[in-house]
């Protein structure tokens, strides 16, 4: 997934980030043409010549070896990763994106921890991220350097930890709230437990059906939206099945979850997979080249929009003679299925109101705090209105994949969901942190309910493998990296394939059938090594104080 929106935080949360490295004696700097350090009365300098040539080798020389010998290897190969890091940005859209409300108020953020007799930080920051991103390579911690508007670039060290340990809090506070639960969890054994019960079936092996894919290209006149869909299908398809509908995540493309609509489509479900116009790759690779915004307001309600209209036609195309699909699709039963902002988008559709007054207030401040996904949803302050309501009376069930639910849907908008819900958490995910975006948010969503927990799963590791970068190399930030994709998260795509198969048979004669394996002891029988599942009907008592606990912090 591109986020645009996230490479604002990502070179600015360097200058933190690379200070929490531990240069020496916990200190660390970058500058002009040196780079400044400044702790009490004591200052330490580094040469953008020795930096260039660190990022250029990939070698710490010079009075860098000094610097960074108390650095453990991985914090080295940090170090050298953000050097050499470029983000992939013009000039135009980055001015766009400093100069929106969004981007001033983190620069705010940011600007308290460089040390300037003229405090003016802000317009230096802003300055220096402009300049940078016109340099050949494109903006990177090395060009802003070499563009940031003073001799050198001093940072106040005190304040930059500050600044630093507050980054992503919605993630930290995760990882603290998974250590407080763990003991009122069930022991987390390192290979999966003997069952106590048989399983009648292996819901994750591919049904017997040949999956064929149509491909639509639908156009809403009324809201000038030309969507894309990939409808997943076989000639087992009947009506006594539900029609599954994907939505995807920001700056995406609608075959994120490709290897789940083939195998439900295997199993004789008819799978539409929709791309969204406003917030697709494409949308993003415009937004690149400055021809657009990241994303507008408005997105918030086209999506939901997005998924009623193309049920519409899926309708027409059903009572359409000699079609293939005739007579197929059940599409006033249908399931949707939602992947991060399409999580968001999934619960809407289910009943979930946006509730955007404390939106509002919140996006006003303090935005360097929060993780990608709060940010995201602080876009929607734009929109007019305070409250929408976007439910389609025929999505009868939702599957919600990491979804953003925290500041959009307000303190009570969950609480109108009226279809079976099934939430997805990652324990690692950074984009969408789990305690606040899923956890916290799932004990409002009225019963019945699943919430299912990815113990070590990150915000890709669901993620078709055709549809995440390689991860190799990429900065372990405390706002993004680190992520579990590919044929690593093997294990995590397996269990969604089941769990998803066995929630769509809950709207069918199966139903009985598959009802075992939307269990907490099929979560730990199908648990692995590399990640242990969980699922839980309702939030414990004693571990609703814990998430309380933490979200008062």
């Amino acid at each position: 997934m591109v986020r645009i929106w996230g490479s604002l935080k990502t070179v600015a949360g360097f200058f933190g980030v690379i200070a929490l490295t531990q240069f020496g004696a916990n200190t660390s700097a970058i500058a002009a043409d040196t780079v400044v350090v400044r702790l009490g009365l004591f200052t330490e300098s580094i040469s953008l010549a020795e930096l260039q040539k660190a990022a250029k080798t990939g070698e710490l020389s010079g009075s860098l070896q000094a610097y960074t010998k108390g650095l453990s290897e991985e914090q080295r190969r940090f170090f050298l990763g953000a050097l050499g890091m470029n983000i992939p940005m013009n000039v135009v859209t980055l001015d766009k994106l400093i100069n929106t409300q969004i981007g001033t108020t983190i620069l705010n953020d940011f600007a308290t921890a460089l040390a300037r007799k003229d405090k003016a930080g802000v317009q230096a920051l802003r300055a220096g991220l402009v300049l940078g991103s016109t340099a050949p390579a494109g903006l990177s911690i090395l060009s802003f350097i070499a563009a940031y508007p003073s001799k050198n670039l001093v940072i106040d060290l005190p304040k930059a930890f500050v600044v630093a340990e507050s980054l992503n809090t919605a993630f930290w506070r995760t990882q603290q709230f998974m250590l407080a639960i763990a003991p009122q969890l069930d022991p987390i054994t390192a290979q999966p437990r003997t069952p106590q019960i048989a399983f009648p079936f292996d819901p994750s092996q591919p049904g017997n059906a040949q999956v064929k894919i149509l491909n639509l290209s639908l156009n809403d006149q009324k809201r000038d939206r030309q969507i894309p869909v990939d409808i997943y299908w076989s000639t087992a398809a009947t009506p006594d099945k539900p029609v599954i509908v994907f939505s995807h995540g920001f700056g995406s493309v609608r075959t994120d979850l490709r290897y789940l609509a083939e195998h439900l489509a295997s199993h004789g479900y008819v799978v539409a997979a929709i791309e969204h116009p406003g917030s697709n790759q494409a949308n993003t690779n415009l937004a690149l080249q400055g021809k657009t915004r990241v994303v507008k307001p408005q997105e918030f309600l086209y999506r939901p929009q997005d998924i009623s209209f193309v049920l519409d036609e899926l309708e027409k195309l059903n009572q359409t003679a000699n079609h293939p699909l005739q007579g197929k699709l059940a599409t006033t039963n249908v399931m949707v299925v939602g992947y991060s902002f399409g999580g968001g988008t999934a619960l809407a559709l289910a009943g979930a109101e946006l509730q955007l007054e404390h939106l509002k207030q919140r996006c006003k401040k303090n935005l360097a705090i929060l993780s990608l996904g709060e940010g995201m949803q602080c876009i929607a302050e734009e929109l007019p209105e305070n409250t929408y309501q976007l439910r389609d009376t025929r999505i009868k069930q939702a599957i919600a994949l990491n979804p953003t639910t925290s500041l959009i849907f307000g303190e009570t908008g969950l609480t109108k969901i009226q279809v079976p819900t099934l939430v997805l958490a990652g324990s690692a995910d950074k984009t969408t942190p789990a305690l606040t975006e899923q956890i916290v948010g799932f004990d409002k969503i009225p019963s019945p309910k699943w919430l299912v927990g990815i113990l070590g799963g990150t915000h890709l590791s669901v993620k078709d493998p055709s549809t995440t970068l390689d991860q190799i190399g990429q900065p372990n930030t405390p706002i993004s990296g680190g992520e579990v994709v590919g044929e690593k998260a093997a294990d995590v795509r397996k269990y969604v394939k089941a769990i998803a198969l066995a929630f769509a048979a809950q709207m069918t004669p199966e139903a009985k059938n598959y009802a075992i394996f939307l269990t907490p002891d099929y979560a730990q029988f199908a648990s692995t090594a590399a990640f242990p599942f969980r699922l839980i009907t309702q939030i414990p008592p004693d571990a609703r104080a814990v998430v309380k606990e933490f979200v008062d912090k």
